[in-house]
């Protein structure tokens, strides 16, 4: 009879908790509040990358200006500190005479300085990356990845999908473009929350002296599941093709122990070969021989303690000893001299986990989790199983077949029909299911209206102007509902449309360029040329706007 609590209590033991802080009722507290209790892992975590991940630019890190020139876009940019800020502009010139100039202070550091740090402009409440990054490996200021090819000046926006793993608890206006609350952090750099859940319920239980154990009042991720603690990781270190959130779910939802894919669905094209594993870390990571070998045991978990990040030699010894944890000293084929001869410090991370060169982010290198058996190895990403609802796809952050909604499947084909043409058969037969099943959602609206856009069917602009008034129009949709305003013939409200879609996004070129087009069309010509204006002004780096509008002036005097 006493053995009965003792096989009860075991089965108790083995059953996964379910930790209580996961709701949506339960409040954030931050991490200074954390490190009451928890000093020493709070002062460790700081030092780490994700404790570092966004700070206020410290302008003392400038020792004197700096002058970047491309030749490529013939714009110089400069880095400079004034009054203890610092500040980025830049500039076009021709035949030694300025085009233009425009500077604006940085207001946010983002990263840690592990590979560099690009910096955030604020613009109201609007977010935009500068268009010069630092690069850690050569030391050098050079323009943020992608901006050669777009030019983009001041006007890149940074947009919730991005942040959300680069900052602890930003504040952003979901789906707005780069618009922010006031302040745009309620926690600026990755905190201890990120990971372990909101800390109310945890912090009130201690303060009223509750000791229950186990402790289910806020997330241990070292006590859950591996694949609901990768969860946690896999937020933010695996990227895939394309991100679809869930209907009526937002990036902050996302609460550790439960599953990511019920906020976000990440999804990959099997047919396009990865051949850069940039952020897709848990997909390599599966494709290891080391992985198959522990049956899905091994984790980040495993070889990772995010409260600490060892560096140089002691990164080393720290991750040799990870694994040795598995492996012995006899299963490397090599000896100790030819070992020695690759990695005087016998680094075995150095030959199964070799850094390389990232082509699409300049100056930066990656690990690559794929742990080869040998430095020359390829790093394909893995392909998971196929899941039948998403044919053509592949979902890559769910251990077994999850039921996906309609919308977050028409989402994932929509993003990815331009750069996989075939899946638009699959795409247009989504939307007519949506259209039939949710005929009032205002994404079905915007989606079926852009079919019929891009169809010149006379119903584009109902569809498109009952999807604005269902619900927060995207900057597309405003876009596409004063085209089809204008070609119904009905400029006016056209005009109107598009002035709305500069009140919710005023730093939208797109809308802007077809309200000036709009005016154009409409025969309104101070008012476009008012907006041309303003549009210089705030988008100075436009060349064609610059030109169009010394095109009027010159009209003008003449």
């Amino acid at each position: 009879m006493r053995l009965l609590p003792l096989i009860l209590l075991g089965n108790l033991a083995a059953a996964p908790l379910v930790f209580r802080n996961t709701g949506p009722g339960v409040a954030y507290v931050g991490s200074k509040t954390c490190a009451g209790c928890h000093p020493a892992i709070y002062r460790g975590f700081t030092q780490t990358a994700m404790g570092r991940s966004i700070t206020v630019p410290d302008a003392s890190l400038l020792s004197a200006p700096v002058t970047v020139r491309n030749e490529k876009l013939n714009r110089d940019y400069r880095v400079y500190a004034e009054k203890g800020k610092l500040y980025q502009s830049e500039s076009e010139h021709k035949d030694g005479a300025p085009l233009y100039e425009t500077a604006h202070e940085l207001a946010f550091a983002i990263g840690s300085g592990e590979s560099g740090i690009s910096y955030a402009v604020r613009r109201g409440n609007h977010l935009f990356q500068a268009p010069l990054s630092y690069y850690s490996l050569p030391g050098k200021w050079d323009l943020s990845p992608g901006f050669e090819q777009t030019g983009e000046g001041f006007n890149r926006p940074i947009y919730d999908a991005c942040i959300i793993c680069h900052a602890g608890r930003p504040n952003v206006a979901p789906g707005r473009d780069g618009l922010y609350e006031d302040p745009p952090f309620a926690e600026m750099a990755i905190g201890c929350e990120k990971c372990h859940g909101p800390g109310q319920l945890h912090v009130s239980e201690r303060i009223r002296g509750a000791r229950a154990l186990p402790d289910t009042s806020i997330v241990n991720p070292a006590r859950l599941p591996p694949r609901l603690a990768e969860d946690i990781c896999m937020q933010c270190h695996q990227g895939g093709d394309a991100r679809a959130l869930l209907p009526g779910r937002q990036y902050s939802d996302f609460r550790p122990s439960t599953p990511l894919v019920r906020t976000v669905a990440i999804f990959g094209l099997p047919q396009i070969r990865k051949e850069q594993d940039l952020l897709e870390h848990h997909s390599s990571m599966k494709l290891s021989k080391c992985y198959r070998a522990t049956n899905g045991k091994l984790s980040c978990l495993t070889c990772h303690d995010p409260h600490e990040q060892p560096t140089g030699t002691r990164a080393i010894s720290y991750f040799r000893g990870k694994c040795l944890g598995c492996h012995g000293e006899k299963s490397c084929t090599l000896g100790i001299d030819a070992r020695r001869m690759r990695s005087p410090s016998d680094d075995c991370a150095a030959c199964h986990m070799p850094k390389r060169d990232i082509e699409v982010i300049s100056h930066s290198a990656l690990t690559n989790h794929r742990i080869p058996a040998r430095p020359t190895a390829g790093f394909t990403v893995p392909e998971p199983v196929a899941n039948p609802q998403i044919p053509g796809l592949l979902l890559l952050n769910s251990g077994s077949p999850a039921f996906l909604p309609l919308l977050t499947r028409l989402s994932a084909y929509g993003e990815l029909m331009a750069r996989a043409p075939e899946l638009r058969t699959r795409y247009q037969a989504l939307l007519e299911q949506a259209r039939r099943a949710l005929p009032e959602d205002p994404l079905v609206l915007a989606a079926l209206g852009s079919e019929a856009l891009a169809g010149n069917r006379p119903e584009a602009a109902d569809l498109l102007a009952k999807a604005e008034r269902k619900g927060k129009a995207s900057s597309t949709t405003y876009v596409n509902l004063g085209e089809a305003l204008s070609r119904a013939g009905r400029s006016e409200d056209a005009i109107a449309a598009l002035k709305r879609g500069e009140n919710s996004y005023p730093y939208s070129q797109t809308i802007r360029k077809h309200l000036i087009l709009a005016f154009i069309r409409a025969k309104q010509y101070p008012q476009a040329k008012e907006a041309m204006e303003r549009f210089a002004q705030d988008f100075p780096e436009d060349s064609f706007m610059r030109g169009l509008l010394r095109q009027v002036e010159q009209g003008r005097r003449q």
